[in-house]
């Protein structure tokens, strides 16, 4: 029997990983989800996902910031502040990340049942 290809699988397939590029890595869901609470500054960030290492939050603010997702925003003062936000693409992962959330959450009660 020979299986029938769907057109529009390679397509979905395609954008799928897309958006996966865009978003992958331990990372950058952690920091989009704080950002999802407000504007943070660098140390407001580092402090509040455990395990991340300075050199790797700037890293990977630098990636979301490139691929439009966040917005850093530096304030003039005498010393500079920097602040990051969601962009509004960044803003259009909110349904995302919480169908993301309340699946990891049933998930875990899954686990914790057995």
């Amino acid at each position: 029997m020979q299986t029938r290809i769907i057109p529009a699988c390679p397509e979905r397939l395609r954008s799928a990983r897309a958006a996966l590029h865009l978003i992958d890595g331990k990372w950058k869901i952690p920091i989009l989800i704080a950002l999802g609470f407000g504007t943070r500054r660098f140390q407001e960030l580092s402090r509040e996902i455990d395990g991340i290492s300075p050199k790797m939050l700037s890293k990977e603010l630098k990636d979301l910031e490139e691929n439009d997702l966040i917005i850093r925003m530096p304030h003039g003062s005498p010393t500079i502040a920097v602040t990051y936000a969601l962009s509004p693409l960044g803003k259009s992962l909110d349904k995302l990340l919480d169908e993301l959330h309340d699946w990891g959450a049933a998930f875990r009660q899954r686990l914790a049942g057995q």
